[in-house]
């Protein structure tokens, strides 16, 4: 335009354009991180809840131990009752989600909220922490003692 006005500053496209998205990526890394906040904070919720329910079915698994159950069936009794309650909440979960969805649909740019694939790594990833987080009381549950647990009545 004018060859007498002086540069200020160069810069490449690619940082005038990151500039300019700055307030965009900082809520995206706010969101990441209380999405993970909140999946950490599930999986203790449903640590908790499996570690109540094993816990107050001692005298239950000490009788199965002792009827000849192994510590493989032990686990999968305690993971059942504890994907069970993954599954009724995937079960209400779901259809909240598209359909709260389709009202946040214009925040999502260049995304569609019925995207199947972004569906399925959340299922899939509540699955593994869901996992993570009853296994431990799984695997606790599958080592009492039989005639500890009996004496606990």
């Amino acid at each position: 335009m004018d060859p007498d006005l002086p540069v200020i500053s160069i810069r490449p496209l690619r940082e005038q354009v990151a500039s300019q998205f700055t307030q965009q990526q900082l809520i995206a890394r706010l969101t990441s991180f209380f999405g993970i906040l909140s999946l950490v904070l599930a999986s203790i919720g449903l640590y908790g809840v499996t570690a109540y329910n094993a816990g107050s079915r001692v005298s239950e698994i000490g009788v199965r131990i002792a009827l000849g159950a192994n510590r493989g069936d032990v686990v999968r009794l305690v993971l059942r009752g504890a994907f069970g309650l993954i599954l009724v909440g995937l079960c209400v979960g779901l259809p909240l989600t598209f359909a709260v969805g389709r009202f946040l649909g214009s925040q999502l740019y260049g995304m569609s909220p019925y995207n199947p694939v972004v569906t399925l790594a959340a299922v899939v990833t509540l699955g593994f922490s869901a996992l993570a987080a009853s296994l431990i009381p799984a695997l606790r549950a599958s080592s009492v003692s039989p005639l500890e647990a009996l004496r606990v009545e």
